[in-house]
Order: C-alpha cells, then sequence, then structure tokens
C-alpha cells in the first residue's frame, strides 16, 4: 500500500508540474513528497524526474512509467467504485479519441445530451483524424470510420454504417454549375484528404450496373490533412469534396452545402466502430456511453430521410467484403 502511495504521488505530480503542490494534495509536506518519491525512483532503479529549481520534468523513463502507472490507478478506482457502489454506477472520466469534423459536428452535442443524464460523468476527448494506438495512449473508446485492422489486443463493436457523398457550396454551385456524371468532376474544383497512406483522391462511385471512378488531380487541387478544413473549404466555395454524412448532417439541413451527383453513390461505405482495449476493465460509464451512442447514431439514421435530395443510390452494388473507408472523412 505504501508503494501505491508513491504512485499516485508521482502521477499527481507529473501533472501538477509539482511536488509541492502534489504533496498538499495528498496531505504530505514538501520535504515528504520529496523523499517518497526519493524512495520509489530507488525501488525502480529509475530517475522519473528532472530537477531544476524552477522545473520539474518527465524523463522519457518517467513518461513511459506514468503512462502505465495512470491506467493502473484508473483501474483500481474503477473496481473499488464496482464493489463499494455496485456495477450500475455512471461516474468518473470517459477517455475519447474520433475524428476532428465527428467530433467537433455531432459528438460534443451528443455528450453534451449523455452529460445531463449523467452528470458525474466527465470527459477528455482527442480529436485527430490519423488512428489513435489506444495501448499507447490512455483512451477508454475509440470511434473511428472504417474497417478497423485486425489487432488481438482491441474489440471493435459496429455503431452504424457510414455513408459519403459529394457536396458543395450553394454559392460554388450557382457559380460554376453541377456535374452530371462522375466524368464532369474534371471540369471542377475539388477538395481532398491525406492520410497516412497518401491522398484520397480516387473516388469510385455505382449506379445501377454501372461503376466510374474518378481521380483527383492533385496537381490542381487543394489538400490537408484535416478532414475538418476540407469541410471549411468547402463551406467558403473552394470547391467539391467527398464528405461523411455524419460530418455536414447540420450543413445540409442548414443549405450550407448541397448534394452533387445525388443519383451516383460512393462505392465503398463502411461501417463506423468502436474500439476498446480487450483485456481492460470496462467500468460502467463506458458500457452506458455505448448503448447512448447506438442509440444517437440509430436516431440521426433515420432522420436522414428527412436530410435534402442526398440521393438513394438506386441498385448501387454493395462495397467488397473488407472494404476499407478511410479516416476523418
Amino acid at each position: 500500500m505504501d508503494r501505491l502511495g508513491d504512485i499516485r504521488l508521482f502521477v499527481e505530480a507529473a501533472h501538477a508540474g509539482s511536488i509541492s503542490a502534489a504533496g498538499r494534495r495528498l496531505g504530505l509536506t514538501p520535504a515528504a513528497a520529496s523523499a517518497r518519491l526519493a524512495k520509489l525512483e530507488a525501488a525502480l532503479a529509475t530517475r522519473l524526474f528532472e530537477r531544476t529549481t524552477r522545473q520539474l520534468r518527465l524523463t522519457d523513463e518517467g513518461r513511459l512509467y506514468l503512462r502505465h502507472a495512470t491506467q493502473a490507478l484508473q483501474a483500481l478506482d474503477d473496481a473499488q467504485t464496482a464493489l463499494q457502489a455496485g456495477r450500475n454506477v455512471v461516474s468518473g472520466k470517459i477517455r475519447i479519441a474520433t475524428t476532428s469534423d465527428f467530433g467537433r459536428n455531432l459528438l460534443i452535442g451528443w455528450l453534451d445530451e449523455f452529460n445531463a443524464r449523467h452528470p458525474d460523468v466527465t470527459f477528455a476527448l482527442s480529436l485527430a483524424d490519423s488512428v489513435s494506438n489506444l495501448l499507447q495512449d490512455d483512451i477508454d473508446i475509440a470511434i473511428r470510420f472504417g474497417t478497423p485492422r485486425e489487432d488481438s489486443s482491441l474489440v471493435a463493436r459496429r455503431l452504424a454504417s457510414n455513408r459519403r457523398v459529394l457536396v458543395a457550396s450553394p454559392e460554388y454551385l450557382a457559380r460554376r454549375g453541377s456535374p452530371a456524371t462522375p466524368a464532369d468532376l474534371a471540369r471542377f474544383d475539388c477538395l481532398v484528404l491525406t492520410i497516412a497512406s497518401g491522398p484520397l483522391n480516387e473516388w469510385r462511385f455505382v449506379r445501377g450496373a454501372q461503376t466510374r471512378t474518378y481521380t483527383v488531380p492533385l496537381e490542381s487541387s487543394r489538400e490537408t490533412n484535416d478532414g475538418a478544413v476540407t469541410r471549411v473549404w468547402a463551406l467558403d466555395g473552394y470547391g467539391i469534396v467527398l464528405k461523411s454524412l455524419w460530418d455536414i448532417d447540420a450543413d445540409l439541413r442548414a443549405g450550407r452545402l448541397q448534394v452533387v451527383l445525388p443519383e451516383w453513390r460512393y462505392a465503398a461505405d463502411s461501417p463506423i466502430t468502436a474500439l476498446f482495449h480487450r483485456n481492460r476493465y470496462r467500468p460502467p460509464r463506458v458500457g452506458a456511453l455505448l448503448a447512448f451512442l447506438i442509440e444517437q447514431f440509430e436516431r440521426t439514421e433515420r432522420n436522414w430521410a428527412d436530410l435534402p435530395t442526398i440521393g438513394t443510390g438506386a441498385g448501387a452494388a454493395a462495397a467488397p467484403a473488407g472494404a476499407g473507408s478511410p479516416e476523418g472523412l
């Protein structure tokens, strides 16, 4: 138990950037807190902090130990909560990672609704279009767009389909007209998202038995590695972009964006998934959030019938089995 107290002191000091401040939070004098951290470093045979008169900075070993210590303490706290109050208590912090556009445009509003039901829950929200490493990052749940890579350490739960459409601002379409077929896109400005594996500039569409592919020329197109930026560029009238309906639902309803080529359906719509650590205890708050998210996804999909024309893609072929969907669209 002494070692556990030393570990809590270490985590507090790392977060506060001060041994004295961490000691005060735990009822220790500065001298006692320093002595206990020195004892922990001696037991680990590792220096965890670089100390100066003005700054307390983690060493590389300290950063590694902090990540695992934080997870271990959280697991112990979760176990104690479950034992003392029962498994149905929904409280504590949930650490969530998702894509930038979805996080800003839908998820933050949903989290507000969840908080109205469960006021004792708090959130740490990480937004990035790259795939989060749940094993290295202190993440409870990652919401990703696309078929997840095989990973024996993770569990994937399907949340919803991921319908994507071409959109542009009404001002851009009034100025340039609208394409009638995918081949007509060559006459228009297109906006491209680039991810770690490269630019997502090959767009494949189906209509009935027809399949058409358009490759956006990168030399004449705007590119970014941030899905939120492609949306802003489209809103500002810089061209046509391929976006997930989850990211632009509100824009379509408000008339800020309009669907282009509504009779052609993007051919690789794959699911939105929630990813979890396979071997980590999943506290009641995470299970409650998962159930809530499924409810929100289902409700929003039902409401898409009321959206301005998004097209049915009648007769569109299903995406090939295992077809991936890139992040951040």
